[in-house]
């Protein structure tokens, strides 16, 4: 039979035999091809996938610096703001920033801090301020290392910041908590006028943060016996904090403070 297959041609021209050998290796052919096809689309996916969570992380530390620069042009518009009001001080120097990521830590009853991947070899110290997109995070404590450091966050019981309201024209020193909200500001004058939704800045007259920075929005304000309870609720939210921006200008020192020239 094989031999009369090989001997009788078909309709193409083909004898009978290379017509059916063609047609069997042409099926395994076409499913080789199709496997093959679908290993390099897989293949091509998985790189182009990479690439893109690649590309989409790069976007998004670009725009974290992005936003950061628009917070310090918006705190440096207020400061021109004030030094319209107040001749004769100088321009404050530029502010140089560093964007780290969080790996490690977060907001607990036990630990209000969290670990950024920057460090000493970063140009990062002891004391610099930390701000994210929404606003002011913390500052870094403890001694760096050179590719880590510990921040402290803002709601940290132990964390105090010199702050200022925006329609007030007024300050106080804001500290964390356990409350809900968890800031509150204090020694704020009695003759002050702050209202919930004020929103509340950096003053800079701690020397740590820089001026004009959002801390936060107030929430409650009651004027009791000559003093202020003032509660505000955090611009950031700590619990979903990723990319952060430690600014390594430290303030020059406090503003107005100290009377004369």
């Amino acid at each position: 039979m094989l031999l009369i297959s090989v001997q009788v041609q078909s309709r193409g021209g083909l004898s009978v035999f290379q017509a059916v050998a063609f047609g069997v290796f042409a099926r395994v052919q076409g499913v080789l091809a199709a496997v093959a096809d679908g290993g390099r689309a897989t293949w091509s996916h998985y790189f182009a996938l990479r690439g893109v969570a690649r590309e989409n992380e790069q976007l998004h530390a670009e725009v974290l610096q992005l936003q950061g620069l628009l917070q310090q042009a918006q705190a440096q518009a207020r400061q021109a703001a004030d030094l319209e009001r107040a001749l004769g001080l100088k321009q404050s120097v530029p502010v140089d920033v560093v964007v780290a990521r969080v790996i490690a830590g977060g907001p607990s009853p036990g630990s209000l801090a969290v670990t950024i991947d920057r460090g000493t070899e970063d140009g990062v110290q002891a004391e610099m301020a930390v701000v994210a997109a929404d606003g002011v995070v913390g500052r870094v404590i403890n001694k760096p290392l050179p590719h880590a450091a510990q921040v402290q966050l803002l709601i940290d019981r132990a964390a105090h910041a010199g702050v200022y309201f925006e329609k007030a024209n007024t300050g106080g020193i804001l500290g964390g908590g356990n409350g809900n909200p968890p800031m509150r500001v204090e020694y704020v004058s009695p003759a002050a006028t702050v209202a919930p939704g004020d929103k509340v800045f950096t003053s800079g007259i701690d020397s740590l943060y820089p001026r004009g920075y959002l801390v936060g929005t107030v929430e409650s304000a009651e004027h009791r016996t000559g003093t202020w309870n003032i509660s505000v609720r955090p611009a950031v939210d700590f619990s979903r904090i990723s990319l952060v921006l430690v600014i390594r200008t430290k303030p020059a020192g406090p503003r107005g403070a100290g009377g004369g020239s």
